[in-house]
C-alpha cells in the first residue's frame, strides 16, 4: 500500500513524519514542486545574534494544538533548540498599534480595561458592556468587522478587530468570517444573544477543551510560563528536522522538482498522480497539503464541482522586508507594531525581533506589507527596491530611524495566506461532504482550510494520518 503527500511545506512534511512513524510497512511519497522543502518557512542567519526569518518565528504553546507541537519537537529531539519567552517578557506582553501618527500600547491587564487608553476614546470595559445591550442578529455567518461593531461599537472594530486581522492573515476584516476565526463569540450570540453572557455560561457549565498527553517540553511550558517561543537557529530548524528524520525511514520517498500536473481517482482505493516530466506515481491514499486554489486545477478535468469549491479559497499575498540596523532604536520593548487599515498606510506592521532575539545594540525589524491590498498598492511585479523604500521610509517616519540598515532582505510571497471570507465553514462542508460522498481516496491539510499558524497545520496533518489510520 502507497500513500502520497502533495506538497512539502510544514503540513505535508508533518504528515509524512506522522505517517511514516505509525506504519513504517506502508510506502510514503512525498512531491514537491519546488528544489527546497518547508514552504514559506525561512530562516537566515546575518550576525551571530541576528536571524532574518521570512515567514513565522514564534509559536505558542497552548491549548491542543500547541502542545502537539511542542510533542512533535520533542519526538524529533529539539529540545535544546528551544528558546522561551515568558508572559512577563516585553516581546510578549507588549503589543502595540499605529493610530493618528502614534504608538499606542494595547492594553496588557485587567486594570487597563478600566482606563482611557489611545487610541480609545473611552475605557474598554464600556465596549465590553455594550455587549449587554446590543440586539443579536441571528444569521449563518457575518463579517468580522460588522459582528465587533455590532457587539462592541465602532473603535473596537476599527482599531482592534480590523488590525488583529492585518496581523493574522493580512485580510479584510470585513470579508473575514466571523464564524470561523470568532466561532465561540458568534455561537454565544446566536445562542444566547450575547458573547459575554455567553462566555459566562461556558466559564461554568462547558467542557474544557480535551488535550493531549504532555510531553517534557509542554510539562516545561507550562511551568515556566512560556507565552510564546523561538527556535534558536530560526524556525526552518523545524522543517529540516523533519526531513532529516524522513530521510531516515527507509519507507519514505521524497521527490523535489516534482510538480504535479493532474490527480486521477481510479477508483476508492486507487489514486494516481501525473508529474509534469510524464512520470507519475499510484497509490492507495492522497494527502495534498498543497494551497486549495493549487490543487483545484488538479482535480478539475475529474471533479470540476469539487475545484469550485476549492477555488472559492482565496489567497492573498503579503511582502516581507527584513531590516538590520547597528545601535538599538526601539523606543518600547514589545513584540511589534500594526497598523489598522483605516490609517491607509502601505505597510500592515512592523514585528520588533530585536527584542525577541535578545539583541541590545542591534535593531533588527521584519515590515510586513500588502497582503489584501499588495496589488492595489504595489502593482503585479513590484521591484525589490520599491518594497525596501517602502519598508525604510514607514520605519523612518513611525520609528525614526534615519540609518540606512546594515543589511536587508525582500520577499514577495505570493499567495501565501488563506482568506476565510464569509461563508468558508460552509464552503469547507461542501469539500469534506463531496470527498466522502465520491468515496475519493483524498484527505486534504495545511493552512488552506482549518487554520494559517504553525500549530495548525502540523495538528491539521496529524489529524489526517489518524482519521485515515481509524478508517482501515
Amino acid at each position: 500500500m502507497t500513500k502520497i503527500i502533495l506538497g512539502g511545506g510544514l503540513s505535508g512534511l508533518s504528515a509524512a513524519y506522522y505517517l511514516g512513524k505509525r506504519s513504517p510497512k506502508e510506502k510514503v511519497i512525498l512531491i514537491e514542486g519546488t528544489n527546497r522543502l518547508g514552504g514559506w518557512i525561512k530562516s537566515e542567519r546575518v550576525d551571530k545574534e541576528v536571524i532574518f526569518e521570512q515567514a513565522a518565528r514564534t509559536i505558542r504553546p497552548r491549548g491542543a494544538a500547541g502542545i502537539n507541537t511542542l510533542n512533535l519537537l520533542g519526538g524529533l529531539d529539539l529540545h535544546s533548540e528551544i528558546k522561551p519567552i515568558v508572559t512577563n517578557n516585553a516581546a510578549a506582553k507588549n503589543r502595540l498599534i499605529y493610530a493618528n501618527g502614534k504608538l499606542h500600547l494595547l492594553p496588557t491587564s485587567l486594570f487597563s480595561v478600566f482606563t482611557t487608553q489611545k487610541p480609545f476614546s473611552k475605557p474598554l470595559v464600556y465596549c465590553l458592556l455594550q455587549d449587554f445591550a446590543s440586539k443579536p442578529k441571528f444569521m449563518l455567518d457575518d463579517s468580522i468587522y460588522e459582528f465587533t461593531k455590532r457587539r462592541f461599537g465602532p473603535e473596537v472594530a476599527d482599531y482592534l478587530i480590523d488590525t488583529i486581522v492585518c496581523g493574522i492573515c493580512a485580510g479584510n476584516s470585513r470579508e473575514i468570517s466571523v464564524n470561523f476565526l470568532m466561532k465561540n463569540m458568534f455561537l454565544d450570540e446566536q445562542k444566547y444573544g450575547s458573547v459575554l453572557k455567553g462566555a459566562i455560561q461556558r466559564l461554568i457549565f462547558g467542557k474544557k477543551e480535551k488535550l493531549p498527553q504532555r510531553g517534557l517540553l509542554a510539562t516545561r511550558s507550562r511551568t515556566e510560563k512560556w507565552s510564546v517561543y523561538m527556535l534558536k537557529n530560526g524556525l526552518e530548524t523545524l522543517p529540516i528536522a523533519l526531513h532529516c528524520a524522513l530521510q531516515s525511514m527507509e519507507n519514505v520517498d521524497i521527490h523535489l522538482n516534482a510538480r504535479c500536473n493532474e490527480i486521477s481517482f481510479k477508483s476508492p482505493d486507487i489514486v494516481s498522480v501525473k508529474l509534469n516530466d510524464t512520470k507519475h506515481f499510484v497509490g492507495d491514499h492522497i494527502i495534498s497539503s498543497i494551497p486549495a486554489a493549487s490543487l483545484a486545477p488538479l482535480v478539475q478535468l475529474q471533479h470540476p464541482k469539487l475545484a469550485g469549491h476549492l477555488f472559492n479559497i482565496k489567497s492573498v499575498t503579503v511582502g516581507v522586508v527584513n531590516l538590520f540596523y547597528k545601535g538599538n532604536f526601539i523606543p518600547q520593548p514589545a513584540f511589534g507594531f500594526l497598523v489598522p487599515p483605516k490609517e491607509k498606510l502601505p505597510i500592515l506592521g512592523v514585528i520588533y525581533d530585536s527584542c525577541s532575539q535578545g539583541c541590545s545594540d542591534k535593531t533588527v525589524l521584519t515590515v510586513m506589507m500588502g497582503g489584501y491590498w499588495f496589488k492595489d498598492l504595489f502593482g503585479e511585479n513590484p521591484s525589490e527596491e520599491t518594497l525596501l523604500k517602502v519598508a525604510c521610509d514607514n520605519v523612518k517616519s513611525i520609528l525614526h530611524i534615519k540609518d540606512s540598515p546594515l543589511h536587508y532582505k525582500v520577499n514577495v510571497l505570493r499567495d501565501c495566506l488563506p482568506q476565510y471570507v464569509v461563508g468558508h465553514e460552509r464552503n469547507l462542508t461542501d469539500i469534506i461532504s463531496f470527498i466522502a460522498k465520491n468515496k475519493l481516496p483524498m484527505s486534504l491539510c495545511g493552512a488552506s482550510y482549518q487554520g494559517v499558524s504553525v500549530n495548525e497545520v502540523i495538528l491539521s496533518a496529524k489529524n489526517a494520518v489518524e482519521k485515515l489510520q481509524d478508517s482501515k
